[in-house]
């Protein structure tokens, strides 16, 4: 169950708001003051806030700005102003939408599915991400850093490092990394393998430092996490 914060201080719009978003499942919390509102915020975990910009204590933009300092919870404004610049500072503070009042539910509720779905791709994304030890592997980017700094691979070393990834602790014989790298019916021999780990090695191995990749003698190589 998704859950959402309200930051608002206009009563009956929050009782109308939370039984909308509770009939549809949500779990729902309500906080009517921007001090009291961030502090919930920070303190427990929320799929998403929507949040006045005018609030009693601490006003809704600087209650962006504190959250954006600790946490990326998605922001949506729900405000009264409705000039350009209200919503270029909104957005500026940190907000991902800014809807203005008075505004039908049902666009709220696409808003809410449409900052869910950016997440959701997000996430995804960040799954896809492989890494062992200081060494990051974006396979859709086809960016690769060890400590920080990128790695300029050639694609053939890229696809070798792939598969050591994707299957750490594993040893890969010569056999398995030239069909999974080559393919199957390339006529290109083993001993090309025992090249390209060597390739693969010296732009990514750190001097004074065992080898990320290791060799298993009369097998092939494994790289350990």
């Amino acid at each position: 169950m998704k859950r959402i914060l309200i930051i608002e201080d206009e009563r009956s719009l929050v009782r109308f708001i939370q039984l909308e978003l509770e009939h549809e499942n949500f779990f729902v919390k309500v906080a009517y003051d921007g001090k009291s509102g961030l502090h919930v915020a920070l303190t427990e975990e929320w799929d998403l806030i929507l949040l006045d910009l005018m609030l009693p204590h601490l006003d809704g933009m600087e209650v962006c700005r504190r959250l954006r300092e600790h946490k990326s919870t998605p922001v949506i404004m729900l405000t009264a102003r409705d000039a350009i610049n209200d919503r270029i500072q909104g957005l500026d503070s940190g907000a991902d939408d800014y809807i203005p009042k008075p505004f039908d539910i049902d666009e709220l509720f696409a808003r809410i599915r449409a900052i869910f779905r950016r997440v959701e791709l997000k996430e995804r994304h960040v799954s896809s991400i492989l890494s062992i030890r200081d060494i990051t592997v974006d396979p859709d980017s086809r960016v690769v850093t060890r400590g920080g700094t990128p790695v300029d691979l050639t694609k053939r070393e890229f696809d070798l490092l792939i598969v050591f990834l994707q299957h750490p602790n594993m040893v890969q014989t010569r056999d398995m990394l030239l069909d999974l790298v080559w393919g199957y019916d390339s006529m290109v021999e083993t001993k090309i393998v025992d090249v390209y780990v060597r390739y693969l090695r010296y732009k990514l191995d750190v001097s004074g430092e065992e080898s990320i990749i290791q060799t298993i003698r009369g097998i092939g190589y494994v790289v350990r996490t």
